[in-house]
């Protein structure tokens, strides 16, 4: 199988589009609770699902929306599970973090690190049902300090299961970096539980592309697991509305409303003493600085800007691709925005 960048950046833009949709849609009230989107983590959703064949089968976690779209599930199904409707995806009962597609062998929960568990359970019943097939379970940094996954890993590699385990490494469990909460490093834990050992840039689609080729390879060889750690950034943080990244944005709307009356709280005499309230703005002060030097604010990590400019040789190809996706796209949800008006 050779790359085919154009498909893999079709995908990209596809699952892009969706999810800005999805926001606006969320930030209207249509959806409720939180929205976690995969915006970022495109590059190496499409590297990977993009290699998927029938029988494949994969476990997603709670931004699960995206790599069911790159998996052909239709987006109005999507769109309606978010939105809670009985034509939904699963009738409107799963939202977007528990998504499920049987005839796609495709699962999401938003249990963290659940996804290697069901993987491994795909990737037993595959061996027994649909030898050569594989499974993979996607899943970010923070789920590896989750025992379930830890034993999965151990479990595929005791009994030469083809799951590929890739973890979306960000650097930030929620609101948590790794050097706070992990000791030793994630290829020396991979290694000892007995699994191949990958890593790549999960802003570069042709470098996942081509690793995950690799491993994709092996397993479908009967040798064993892999790990693939794919480094990338999440573009809206850990869920949809993070307030500091919302400060950053528009600062005028929301530094009124967010961080105003935090500092007054801080400050408020019955917070306790001047020195643990002082420590507690500087927390606040140093949140904001963060994120204004956040890498979300570098173009360059975004992985659709970076493939698009790669494509950006062939003008007239590209502006066809996107506008046939656009089309599409907005045909939905001009469509879902006149039945919610109805």
């Amino acid at each position: 199988m050779a790359i085919d960048l154009w498909s893999l950046y079709s995908l990209m833009f596809k699952s892009r589009r969706f999810e800005e949709s999805v926001s606006q849609l969320w930030q209207a009230g249509l959806i409720s609770g939180e929205m976690h989107l995969g915006t970022g983590e495109e590059a190496i959703l499409a590297g990977i699902v993009s290699q998927l064949r029938d029988g494949d089968s994969m476990a997603v976690d709670h931004r699960g929306s995206a790599a069911f779209l790159m998996r052909g599930v239709d987006p109005a199904l999507l769109l309606g599970e978010m939105l809670g409707r009985e034509d939904g995806l699963c009738g409107g009962m799963g939202g977007h973090m528990h998504l499920f597609s049987k005839a796609h062998l495709a699962a999401s929960s938003g249990i963290v690190g659940s996804g290697g568990p069901a993987a491994v359970g795909f990737a037993l019943a595959a061996r027994y049902l649909r030898p050569g097939t594989i499974a993979v379970a996607f899943f970010g940094e923070g789920a590896m300090n989750q025992g379930m996954l830890m034993e999965s890993i151990n479990l595929a590699a005791v009994w030469h299961l083809p799951v590929l385990f890739v973890c979306k490494d960000d650097g930030w469990a929620i609101t948590t970096q790794p050097e706070d909460s992990t000791r030793g490093n994630l290829e020396q834990r991979v290694k000892g539980l007995g699994a191949d050992y990958l890593v790549t840039d999960g802003l570069d689609v042709e470098q996942v592309w081509q690793t995950a080729q690799t491993a994709i390879e092996k397993l479908r060889a009967g040798q064993g697991p892999a790990f693939l750690h794919a480094h990338c950034v999440h573009l809206e943080g850990h869920f949809l509305g993070l307030p500091t990244i919302r400060i950053v944005r528009q600062p005028l709307r929301e530094l009124p409303r967010i961080a105003i009356p935090l500092f007054k709280s801080f400050l408020r005499p019955s917070g306790g003493r001047l020195t643990e309230r002082l420590a507690g703005v500087r927390q606040v002060y140093a949140a904001l600085l963060d994120t204004l030097r956040t890498q979300r604010q570098v173009k360059a990590n975004d992985p659709i800007a970076r493939t698009r400019a790669t494509l950006l040789a062939d003008p007239p190809r590209l502006k066809a691709l996107e506008e046939r996706i656009e089309t599409e796209l907005s045909t939905l949800s001009a469509t879902v925005g006149s039945e919610l008006a109805a």
